[in-house]
This record gives structure tokens, sequence and C-alpha cells, in this order.
């Protein structure tokens, strides 16, 4: 498996789905009148913190990442459904920077984190809802908001692991005999302390 350490992406989240022009007309139905739905939302743009990732070469060859639209309203109030999420899995460890690699956007830190980056925009509004007591059958509707879209950098932060470099004076060396430099200074304090007994003349 190749390494990458960062990646520009493109993100957008999903736009809003347009609302309905509709009108309610059945027969025997004393009183119709404009019965259009709402848009749906359109789908977020998802980070992901996943386990067992090392690497960013999924974002190599594929920089766009658009989550889906919101559906559009339809007669008899129904509302559009709910745009699908799009979710990026990345290391554990990985920023989110602007496009100008200035401003840290986002921080994953742990397994299992989920962001939304990018929120998706909200249903534009069918012809019910703009009914007035003077405009009984509106034509109008909304065409829904749209979404967020930028351009980021995912950068993966490294951790290197070495063993520190202590100066000579500093280290401390285990030798297979035991310290011998202070038996041999526990030995020459011996014999001085010996040869100055009273009575016992010290060797020449």
């Amino acid at each position: 498996m190749k390494f990458l350490d960062q990646a520009k992406v493109f993100l957008k989240s999903g736009d809003g789905g347009p609302g309905a022009v509709a009108f309610r007309r059945e027969k025997f139905i004393e009183f119709g009148g404009p019965d259009g739905g709402d848009g749906g939302r359109g789908g977020d743009v998802i980070i992901e913190a996943a386990d067992g990732l090392n690497t960013l070469i999924d974002y190599r060859y594929k920089q766009h990442f658009k989550a889906q639209r919101g559906h559009h309203g339809m007669g008899s109030n129904r509302n559009g459904a709910r745009g699908e999420d799009v979710v990026l899995r990345v290391p554990v460890g990985t920023q989110i920077l602007d496009e100008n690699q200035e401003t840290v956007l986002c921080d994953l830190t742990e397994a299992g984190q989920r962001r939304v980056f990018l929120r998706g925009g909200d249903g534009g509004h069918g012809n019910a809802h703009f009914k007035t007591p003077t405009n009984r059958a509106p034509r109008k509707f909304h065409p829904g908001w749209p979404g967020q879209e930028q351009w980021v950098w995912l950068r993966l932060k490294l951790i290197a692991r070495c063993r520190p470099a202590w100066p000579a004076q500093c280290r401390q060396v285990d030798l297979p005999g035991g310290d011998h430099r202070g038996q041999a200074e526990d030995r020459r304090l011996s014999l001085h302390h010996a040869g100055s007994e009273p009575g016992r003349r010290p060797r020449r």
C-alpha cells in the first residue's frame, strides 16, 4: 500500500429540493386548493476518523465529493425526501485545512469521531406555503437553497517515535559483573583503615 500524507479535495453538500406547485382537484370535493409540498433537504458532507487507516491514498485519484440533492416536493402536501450524505473516511490524526493551508478547520484525534463539515441546503417551499386569504390559488414556489462547497486539504499528522540521544556523561552503563568502580573504591578504603589501626605499622 502506498503512503500519502496530504491530499486536496473538493467538497460540496447537496442543494435543497424545489417545492411543488399542485392543486387538489377531486370529484365531489367542494373545497380544493393548493397542496404542493416542500422540497427535501440536501445531504451533508461528513468526515469520519476510521480506525485501521494510515494513509490518504484513496483521495489521490478521486478529488470531488458531492452529496445528493434533496428530492422535489409533490402534491397532496407530500414533502420531498432528504438527500443522502457523503462520508469521507480518513485516518486518525487527520487535519482539515483551507485551500491556502493556513487555517485548521477540523482536527480528528479519536477513532470513530464524526464531524458534519458542510451542511446541505434546506428545501424550498411549495405553493401551499404561499396561500393567503387574498390569494387562494398561488402558483409561486421556492427552488430550494443551495448547498455549501469548498476546496480543502487533508493532512495527516505524523508521530515520530525515536529514542533520545543522551550526552555521554549522562548515560548509565550496566556492566555484566556489577559496579566494579564502586567495589574497587570500597576495597581501597578498607585497606586504608586497616593500615591505620593502632599498634600496627603501615606497609611501605
